[in-house]
């Protein structure tokens, strides 16, 4: 599969997760909005950008930026802001995860799916992330 098969699947699995979880969810409509789902709780609208992440070593690591080429410039572009909450899907567990913007980092995150050698406030661990646990 291409980049984009990949997202478009990560994209599938999340809103029937979330359908799943009594959620109705609405897609925007293009490709120019920093949010690729809008979830609804009943309460709140919440801005959702889906992320594709792998296992390296004992972490998930998924891109909390993306490229953008305008005019043959390519740039890296964060959410800073724009969005409520990543929507990671790991390819190599099978796992979702619901992660806030305060708790990603700028380029990139790591959930840790062992436990660290040392107990740091920015060390994210995955079991608290996972849908299960970490939805609205």
């Amino acid at each position: 599969m291409n980049t984009k098969q990949v997202g478009d699947e990560t994209e599938a699995r999340i809103i029937a997760a979330l359908i799943a979880e009594g959620y109705s969810v609405s897609i925007p409509f293009g490709d120019n909005d920093k949010y690729d789902l809008v979830p609804d709780t009943g309460r709140r609208l919440f801005r959702v950008q889906c992320k594709t992440g792998w296992i390296e070593e004992d972490v998930i690591r998924f891109k909390t930026a993306s490229k953008t080429t305008v005019n043959g410039d390519t740039t890296m572009v964060n959410y800073n802001g724009e969005i409520d909450a990543f929507a990671v899907r790991c390819t190599d567990n099978g796992s979702l995860y619901w992660v806030p913007p305060e708790d990603a980092g700028k380029k990139s995150t790591y959930l840790r799916l062992t436990e660290p050698k040392i107990d740091h406030p920015s060390v994210n661990r995955a079991e608290e992330f996972r849908f299960d646990v970490r939805l609205p």
